[in-house]
C-alpha cells in the first residue's frame, strides 16, 4: 500500500511537472486574473445540478472571481479554467489502527458522508475548454452512468472518478482523450452493481497514458484485455484488482510494449486463468516492476521461479493463493525486496537462515501457512525490519528463543510482530521491554506461561497488546498503566489473579478495548471512582466485580460493547446504566444475580445489529418493549411474568429484525397474541418452560425463516396449526409436555424435510405414527413417548438414513449460535430420557441419535428394519403392547448405549451380538416363560465391570439373606460381553444360583474375579470363590450350594 502511493505520488508530481512546462506561472498568485464569464457560467450550471449537503461550495458565487473558488485552479495568464478538484475525502485508515476506534471511525465516515457530492455531472462543463484536471472521486452520484460527453472534453490528462458510485457501461468514448496521462474509474459500485466494459479496445486511443485504474470493474467479457493493454507504450502503473479476468485465458502476445510498467496490481482475479502460474509469463518480463501483487488468485504449485529475474522488484504479494511448496533459496537471495506477503497458502517446510540475506527488508509476512521448525536467528540481522507476521504456523519453539534472536539489531526499529496461534510455549522475557518500538504485539492462542514481565511497561509506544488463551499466570503488573498509548488490550482466558486496583488505568486515557475474561482477577476500585479512557468494548466475564452493581461503567459514554457476565453481581442495575443501553450492540450481563425490572430497550438508530443476553438472573416484571433492531435477545432463566402480548404486538408496523429469541424458563402466562407476522426474521424462538395456554396462533406460519421451534413445558392445547408447514426450514420442534391433541400431521414428513429434532413426548397426541415422518432423512432425535399413539410401528424407518451411520450430523454449526466476536455457546439445546434418566445435551446435540415412542399403545411386532439404524444410541419401546421376538440383528446396533422393551408381551430367545463394540444394554426386562426364569436383563460386562454388572443385576440380594426371606422370582442376566464374540448368561433358580457360560467362540477366555462388596455377598458361597472358563463351554455350570 505504501509502495501503490509512492507511485501515486509520483504519478501526480509528473504530471505538475509536465503543466509547470507548458505554463511556468499557471499557480502564481497574479492580482490582476479575473474569470472568463463563460466559464464562471459553465461552473455555475455544473454547480446547480450538484447535490452540495454541506455547502461545500458556499464560495461558488457570482459576486467572487470563480478563480478563487474553491476547488477551482486557473491559468496565471489566459485566466481560463484548468483544474477542478472536487474529491471528497474518505477516511483513510491508520496503518497502526485497530478494531478499537470503531467509534471514532463511525465519526468520520458519517462525516464524509454528510461532504461528498451527488446528484448529475452536467453538460456545461464542455465550456470549460481548457480543461486538462478534473477530480470528482470520492463522491455519491447515485449509481448513474459516467456521461459519455466527458470523451469530447479532448485536452482533459487527468481524470479521476473513482469511488463515485458510478455503474453501468464505460464509455468508449473516453478514448477519444488522446492526451490523457491519469485514468481512474476504480471501486465504482452502487447498490451491487458494477462498473463493465464489453472490450477494452477504445484504450488504443489513450497513447500517453501512464496511470490507468479499472479495480472492481467487470472485464469479464473483454477476452482481448491483454492485448489491449499492450496498446499502451508509456503505462507505468496498472491497476486490475477483481476485474473477474480468470473468465478467458488471452492468446499470448509476441511482444511486451508496456516494458516500462513499475506497478501491477492483478489481485482478487479468482478462476483458472490464474491457477496455472505459467500463464503469466508476460509478467515475469516486466524488468521494470518495483511493486508486484497477484494475491487471492488461486495461483497453484510452488512459488514461480522466474520472479527471480525482476531485480528492480521491491513490493511482492503473493497472499491468499494455494501455492505449496516450500520457500525456495531463491527468493532469500532478492535482497532489493523491501515489502514480502507470501500469507495465507499452503507454503511447508522450515524457514532458511538465509532468510537474513534480505537485508532490505521492512516487512514480512509468513503468517497462515504450514511452515514449522523454528524462527531462524538469522532473521534478527535484517535491522530495516518494521514488520513481522508469523502467525498460524508450527513453531514449536519457546517465545524467548525468538526475542532473544530479536535483540540484535531489530529492537530499535520494529514496529509489528505477530506470532499468534504459532505453538510457542516457554516464558516472556526481560529482552521484551528492549522493543521500544513495538505498536503491534500479539502472541495470543499460544501456549505462553508464566508472570507478564514488568519490563512490558518499557513499551511505550504499544497501542495493541494481545495476550489471549495462553497459560499466562500470575499478577497484572501495575506498570501496565504507564502504557499510554494503548488502545487495545487482550489478555482473556490466561491464569492471572489477583486484585485490579485504579493504578493499574492510571495513564490508559487512550484505552478503547479490554478483553480480559475467563481469568481469577478481582476489580477493587472506589464508588467514586471514574476510569480516565472511554471504551468501545469491555469484556470482563468471569472477574469478580460484585455484589455492586459497578458503577464506574455509567461513565462510558461511547461503550459499544459490553461484557460482565459471570461476574457476581447482586444488585439492581442503576438507572443511569439503562441509559446507556441506547448506544450498545452488544450486552452480555448474563449468569449474575441482578434483580429488578427491565425498562424498554430504545432504539439504537446507528446498527442494524444488537445482541442482549441477560439470562440466568433475578428479573422480575413484565417484559420490556424492544426495539425493532435488537436481533439477538436471551431473557431465560428469570422470573419475568405477565402476558407475552404488548412485547410481541409493540409498534406492529415496525418489522422486527429479531433473529434469536429466548424467553425459556420464566413464569409468563396467557395466550399467544395472533402477532407474528411481523417477526419474520426469527430463526430460533423458545418459549419452554413457562405458563403459557390456549392454541398457537396461525401466524406463526409467518416465521418461514424459522429453524428451531421450542414450546416445550407449558399448557398449550388444540391442534399444532398447520400454517407450521410454510416454516420449510426448521430443524428443531420441541413441544413436549404440553396438551396437545389430534393425530401427527402428515405435513410435517411432507414439508418439513430439514428436520433433526421432533419431539412431541407428553402430550394427548393420538392415532397411528403416519409413514410420513418417514421421508425425514435427517431425523436424529425422534421423541413420541407419552402420548396415546397405537397401530404398528412404521416399517419405513429405515428411511432414517441419519440414524443409520455413526457419523456427526450434518449440522453441526446448525446447532450453534456465535453472537459475538469475543464469545459463543450453543443455543440449541434438547432435554430427552436416556438410560431412564432425564438428560440435557447442548454443545454435543449434533452427536445424540434416539428414539423414543415408550408408553403408547403400540402393538404387532418390533419391525426388522430397526436394526439398519446402526448410529441409534438409545431406543426406547417401553410400555407398549408390542407382541413376537426381539429381532434377530438388534445386536448389530453397534453405538447402542440403551435399549430398553420392558413391560411389553415379548417372547422367544435373547438375541446374541455380532458386533464387538456394544455398548451398554441395561434393563430388558420381558414377561418371559423359559426355564421358569421371570426376569431377564442384558449387561455390558467391559463397561460395567463385574461388580457393578452384578449389583445392577441383583440390586436385592444383600436383602434376601439379610432378612432371611425368600428370593424374588428367578432372575437371569445376560452378559453381554463386548470385548468377545457372544455373551455369558447368569441364571438364577428358586433355591440356588447358577453361574455358567455359554455360547462361547473357540479360544475365548472369560475370567471373573471379586474382592468387595456386595459381589463378595453371594459369589463367596461358590465353591472355589471365583470361576475361570478358557475355549469352549456350553451350560457348564458352577453351582451355589447353599439358600442366599
Amino acid at each position: 500500500m505504501m509502495m501503490m502511493e509512492g507511485s501515486l505520488l509520483r504519478i501526480t508530481l509528473t504530471l505538475f511537472l509536465c503543466l509547470l512546462t507548458i505554463h511556468p506561472n499557471f499557480c502564481t498568485a497574479h492580482s490582476e486574473v479575473r474569470c472568463i464569464e463563460s466559464e464562471r457560467h459553465a461552473l455555475l450550471n455544473f454547480k446547480h445540478d450538484l447535490l452540495d449537503p454541506s455547502n461545500r461550495l458556499a464560495s461558488w458565487a457570482s459576486d467572487v472571481d470563480c478563480c478563487d473558488w474553491v476547488g477551482v485552479l486557473c491559468h496565471n495568464v489566459t485566466s481560463h479554467v484548468l483544474q477542478l478538484h472536487l474529491r471528497s475525502f474518505f477516511p483513510v485508515r491508520d496503518e497502526f489502527s485497530t478494531d478499537d476506534d470503531q467509534r471514532q471511525r463511525d465519526a468520520q465516515y458519517e462525516a464524509y458522508e454528510r461532504s461528498v457530492f451527488g446528484g448529475k455531472i452536467n453538460p456545461s462543463l464542455l465550456d470549460l475548454k481548457h480543461l486538462i484536471y478534473l477530480d470528482l472521486s470520492y463522491n455519491d452520484f447515485g449509481g448513474t452512468h459516467i456521461p459519455k460527453f466527458l470523451g469530447s472534453m479532448g485536452r482533459l490528462r487527468y481524470l479521476n472518478l473513482s469511488r463515485a458510485g458510478f455503474v453501468g457501461l464505460i464509455p468508449h468514448q473516453l478514448g477519444n482523450l488522446s492526451n490523457l496521462h491519469y485514468l481512474n474509474l476504480g471501486l465504482n459500485y452502487y447498490e451491487n452493481n458494477n462498473l463493465y466494459v464489453k472490450n477494452l479496445q477504445w484504450l488504443s486511443g489513450l497513447p500517453l497514458l501512464q496511470h490507468l485504474d479499472l479495480r472492481i470493474a467487470n472485464l469479464s467479457k473483454a477476452s482481448d484485455w491483454l492485448q489491449e493493454i499492450n496498446k499502451l507504450p508509456s503505462l507505468l502503473e496498472l491497476q486490475l484488482s477483481d476485474c473477474e479476468l480468470s473468465h478467458f485465458i488471452p492468446p499470448p502476445i509476441p511482444n511486451i510494449n508496456f516494458s516500462s510498467l513499475t506497478t501491477l496490481d492483478l489481485s482478487s482475479n479468482r478462476g483458472f486463468y490464474f491457477q496455472n502460474t505459467s500463464i503469466l509469463f508476460w509478467v515475469f518480463d516486466l524488468h521494470s516492476l518495483v511493486s508486484l501483487d497477484l494475491s487471492d488468485n488461486q495461483l497453484q504449485g510452488p512459488i514461480p521461479v522466474h520472479l527471480q529475474n525482476l531485480t528492480s522488484l521491491r513490493h511482492l504479494d503473493l497472499s491468499y493463493n494455494n501455492l505449496n511448496s516450500s520457500i525456495p533459496n531463491w527468493l532469500y537471495s532478492c535482497n532489493h525486496l523491501e515489502f514480502l506477503d507470501l500469507g495465507t497458502n499452503i507454503l511447508q517446510g522450515t524457514i532458511s537462515s538465509s532468510i537474513g540475506n534480505l537485508t532490505s527488508a521492512i516487512s514480512i509476512v509468513l503468517s497462515n501457512n504450514e511452515l514449522e521448525g523454528k524462527v531462524p536467528r538469522s532473521l534478527g540481522n535484517l535491522c530495516s525490519l518494521r514488520e513481522i507476521r508469523l502467525s498460524y504456523n508450527k513453531w514449536s519453539q519457546e517465545i524467548s528463543e525468538i526475542f532473544e534472536s530479536l535483540t540484535r539489531c531489530v529492537t530499535n526499529g520494529l514496529e509489528i510482530l505477530d506470532l499468534s496461534s504459532a505453538q510457542l510455549s516457554g516464558q516472556l522475557i526481560d529482552d521484551l521491554g528492549q522493543f521500544k518500538n513495538l505498536v503491534i504485539l500479539s502472541l495470543g492462542y499460544n501456549s505462553i506461561s508464566g508472570p507478564i514481565p514488568w519490563s512490558i511497561g518499557n513499551l511505550s509506544s504499544l497501542r495493541s497488546l494481545d495476550l489471549m488463551r495462553n497459560q499466562i499466570n500470575g499478577t497484572l503488573p501495575q506498570i501496565f498503566g504507564q502504557l499510554s498509548k494503548l488502545k487495545s488490550l487482550y489478555i482473556g482466558f490466561n491464569m492471572l489473579e489477583g486484585v485490579v486496583l485504579e493504578v493499574h488505568f492510571a495513564n490508559l486515557m487512550r484505552l478503547k478495548t479490554l478483553f480480559a475474561s475467563q481469568n481469577q482477577l478481582t476489580l477493587e476500585v472506589s464508588d467514586s471512582w471514574t476510569p480516565p479512557f472511554q471504551l468501545n468494548s469491555l469484556v470482563l466475564e468471569s472477574w469478580n466485580l460484585g455484589p455492586k452493581f459497578p458503577s464506574w461503567l455509567c461513565s462510558q459514554k461511547q461503550l459499544l460493547s459490553l461484557d460482565i457476565s459471570n461476574t457476581g453481581i447482586s444488585d439492581a442495575v442503576p438507572p443511569s446504566f439503562w441509559n446507556l443501553t441506547s448506544q450498545l450492540t452488544y450486552l452480555n450481563i448474563s449468569h449474575n444475580q441482578i434483580y429488578g425490572e427491565i425498562p424498554h430497550i430504545p432504539m439504537i438508530l446507528s446498527y442494524d445489529s444488537i445482541i442482549i443476553d441477560m439470562r440466568s438472573n433475578n428479573f422480575t416484571g413484565p417484559l420490556p418493549c424492544i426495539s425493532s433492531n435488537v436481533t439477538f435477545l436471551d431473557l431465560s432463566n428469570n422470573s419475568l411474568s405477565g402476558s407475552i402480548s404488548h412485547f410481541l404486538c409493540y409498534k406492529m408496523n415496525e418489522p422486527k429484525n429479531m433473529q434469536f429469541l429466548n424467553l425459556g424458563k420464566n413464569l409468563l402466562l396467557g395466550k399467544l397474541s395472533n402477532c407474528w407476522m411481523m417477526w419474520k426474521n426469527l430463526y430460533a424462538l423458545n418459549l419452554g418452560k413457562n405458563n403459557f395456554t390456549g392454541t398457537i396462533p396461525t401466524s406463526i406460519g409467518s416465521l418461514v425463516r424459522l429453524s428451531f421451534l421450542h414450546l416445550d413445558n407449558n399448557r398449550f392445547s388444540g391442534k399444532l396449526p398447520s400454517s407450521l408447514k410454510n416454516c420449510k426450514d426448521l430443524v428443531t420442534i420441541d413441544v413436549a409436555k404440553n396438551d396437545f391433541v389430534g393425530s401427527i400431521p402428515s405435513w410435517i414428513g411432507h414439508r418439513l424435510s430439514s428436520l433433526v429434532i421432533l419431539n412431541l413426548h407428553s402430550n394427548n397426541f393420538h392415532g397411528y405414527i403416519p409413514e410420513e415422518l418417514c421421508s425425514l432423512t435427517s431425523l436424529q432425535i425422534l421423541d413420541l413417548s407419552h402420548d396415546m399413539l397405537f397401530g404398528s410401528i412404521p416399517r419405513c424407518v429405515h428411511n432414517f438414513s441419519a440414524m443409520a451411520t455413526g457419523n456427526n450430523s450434518n449440522y453441526p454449526f446448525l446447532l450453534y449460535y456465535s453472537f459475538t466476536g469475543y464469545n459463543s455457546r450453543p443455543f440449541e439445546s434438547q432435554s430427552v430420557v436416556i438410560k431412564g434418566k432425564d438428560l440435557e445435551y447442548s454443545t454435543t446435540l449434533q452427536l445424540v441419535k434416539l428414539i423414543d415412542l415408550s408408553n403408547n399403545n403400540l402393538s404387532g411386532e418390533i419391525p426388522e428394519e430397526v436394526t439398519r439404524l446402526k448410529g441409534l444410541q438409545s431406543l426406547n419401546l417401553s410400555f407398549n403392547i408390542l407382541t413376537g421376538r426381539i429381532p434377530e440383528k438388534i445386536g448389530d446396533l453397534g453405538f447402542v448405549e440403551s435399549i430398553d422393551f420392558s413391560s411389553n408381551q415379548l417372547s422367544g430367545r435373547i438375541p446374541q451380538s455380532k458386533e464387538s463394540n456394544q455398548r451398554e444394554l441395561f434393563a430388558i426386562k420381558e414377561n418371559w416363560r423359559k426355564e421358569g426364569l421371570d426376569e431377564v436383563r442384558f449387561v455390558d460386562v467391559n463397561l460395567m465391570g463385574i461388580s457393578n454388572m452384578l449389583k445392577e443385576a441383583f440390586p436385592t440380594m444383600k436383602n434376601w439373606r439379610d432378612c432371611g426371606s425368600s428370593p424374588p422370582k428367578p432372575v437371569s442376566v445376560y452378559l453381554w460381553a463386548s470385548w468377545f464374540d457372544r455373551g455369558v448368561a447368569i441364571g438364577g433358580h428358586e433355591e440356588d444360583l447358577e453361574v455358567f457360560a455359554s455360547n462361547f467362540a473357540n479360544n475365548v477366555p472369560l475370567s471373573i474375579s471379586y474382592s468387595y462388596d456386595l459381589v463378595t455377598q453371594f459369589l463367596n458361597y461358590i465353591d472355589n470363590g471365583n470361576f475361570s472358563v478358557n475355549g469352549v463351554l456350553a451350560d457348564a455350570p458352577f453351582i451355589l450350594h447353599q439358600r442366599l
